[in-house]
C-alpha cells in the first residue's frame, strides 16, 4: 500500500508540474494577444517602421538601425499589383521585388524576429495612376474575379503570417467603395482570415472615412492611415499643429469608446518638404515645386506624438517608411521623401520611441 501511495503522489507531482508546461507548448499560436494588450488603460504603444521591401536579400541588416532608434515593430509590405479598371490581381510575379514575394516576405519576418522587434504584416494593392480606395467594376462577374484573386493574396498572407507567428496582421489597406458596396465579401474574408491566422487583425482606412467602415466591431484594432490635412503654412509651428489636432482628436476618440477599441496609426508620416502637412496628394504630384524643409517634416511628427502619445486610446503607430540596402528612394528626391533617415525628423523620433517624450 506504501509504494501504491508513492506512485500515486509522484504522478500527481508529474501531471501538476509538467503537464501544464507542456500544454503551453502545445496550445494553438495565441501569443500576439500577449505581446499587446488592448485594455483600456494600458499605455502601452507600437513604436513602428514601415519598411520598403527590397529588390535583392538584404546586404545590410536594417533592423538593427531601425531598433537603435527605439522602434520596437517594423511593418512589412507585400504589395500586389492591378491595372485600373481590371479585375485581375497579379502577385508573386518574376519581375516583383524579392521582399515583396513570398519567401522575401517570410525571410524579412523572421529577420526582424532574430532582431527582437515584433510585426504587423500589412498588405497593399497598388494600381498606377488609381487608388484601391476608388476601386469599382460594372459587372457582377469582374467584382467576382477581383474578390476570388483577392481572397487568394490574402489568405497567402494569413498562412504566412500564422506560420511565422507575426504578432499584427492588417488584412486590407485603404479600400473604400468595394467595402461599402461589398459586404458580403468582406465579412466572408475577415472569417476566413480569422480561421488561418488567430493573432491580432485590423484593417488601414484611410483618413477620409475611418468612421464609415461597417466592421471595426470585428477587429482587435482600429487602423487609420493617418495623413490628416492639417496647416497650409509653410512651416507649421508645434504648437499651432498641436491645436489642428484637436477635431480629428476628438472624432478618434469617440469611435474607439463607440468599439471599445484602441486606435493604431497603420500608416503615419510626412514628406520632408514646405507645407508638409497640407496634403500628400497635393505634393506628390508637384514634388519638384516645393523646398526641401525638414524643420516641417520634424515639427510635424513632434506634433503628432504631442497630441496623442499619453492617449490611452492610442495604441501606437508606424512611420511611413525606411529604405533598407542603401536603396534608392523610390518616387521622389531622397532629401524630400517620407523617409526620416539622415534627416532632423530622426532626433524628434528617437526622442519619442526610446524615451517616450521625457526629454521634451
Amino acid at each position: 500500500m506504501g509504494l501504491n501511495l508513492i506512485i500515486k503522489a509522484m504522478a500527481v507531482l508529474i501531471v501538476t508540474v509538467f503537464y501544464p508546461y507542456e500544454m503551453a507548448w502545445s496550445l494553438p499560436f495565441h501569443t500576439p494577444k500577449k505581446h499587446l494588450s488592448t485594455r483600456r488603460g494600458d499605455q502601452t504603444k507600437i513604436k513602428g517602421i514601415s519598411l520598403v521591401a527590397p529588390p535583392e536579400p538584404f546586404r545590410i541588416n536594417p533592423f538593427q538601425e531601425i531598433e537603435s532608434i527605439g522602434a520596437e515593430w517594423v511593418s512589412i509590405v507585400p504589395y500586389a499589383f492591378a491595372r485600373k479598371g481590371s479585375p485581375v490581381l497579379h502577385y508573386d510575379t518574376p519581375i516583383q521585388w524579392w521582399g515583396e514575394r513570398p519567401n522575401g516576405v517570410v525571410a524579412s519576418i523572421r529577420k526582424a524576429h532574430e532582431n527582437g522587434l515584433k510585426v504587423m504584416l500589412k498588405p497593399h494593392v497598388y494600381i498606377p495612376d488609381g487608388w484601391v480606395g476608388d476601386l469599382h467594376f460594372d459587372t457582377e462577374s469582374d467584382w467576382l474575379k477581383w474578390e476570388e484573386g483577392y481572397r487568394n493574396y490574402v489568405l497567402k498572407m494569413a498562412s504566412i503570417a500564422a506560420e511565422e507567428q507575426v504578432e499584427l496582421l492588417c488584412f486590407a489597406t485603404e479600400f473604400k467603395h468595394s467595402i461599402l458596396k461589398r459586404s458580403a465579401f468582406w465579412n466572408s474574408l475577415i472569417l476566413e482570415v480569422r480561421k488561418q491566422y488567430p493573432g491580432l487583425l485590423t484593417f488601414s482606412a484611410n483618413w477620409d472615412y475611418f468612421e464609415e467602415i461597417p466592421f471595426w466591431d470585428q477587429m482587435d484594432l482600429i487602423g487609420v492611415s493617418a495623413y490628416f490635412p492639417l496647416s497650409q503654412n509653410r512651416l507649421p509651428t508645434v504648437n499651432h499643429l498641436r491645436k489642428r489636432w484637436k477635431t480629428t482628436r476628438r472624432r478618434l476618440k469617440t469611435i474607439s469608446a463607440k468599439y471599445h477599441k484602441k486606435v493604431l496609426f497603420t500608416e503615419y508620416g510626412y514628406l520632408s518638404v514646405d507645407y508638409a502637412t497640407k496634403g500628400h496628394w497635393i505634393l506628390e504630384p508637384n514634388i519638384k515645386r516645393y523646398a526641401v524643409n525638414e524643420g516641417a517634416q520634424a515639427n510635424a511628427l513632434e506634433a503628432l506624438y504631442r497630441a496623442f502619445w499619453e492617449s490611452q486610446w492610442w495604441a501606437g503607430g508606424f512611420l511611413w517608411k525606411w529604405y533598407p540596402n542603401d536603396l534608392t528612394y523610390t518616387g521622389f528626391p531622397a532629401d524630400k521623401d517620407y523617409t526620416p533617415q539622415g534627416k532632423m525628423a530622426i532626433e524628434t523620433i528617437k526622442k519619442w520611441y526610446k524615451y517616450e517624450g521625457n526629454t521634451r
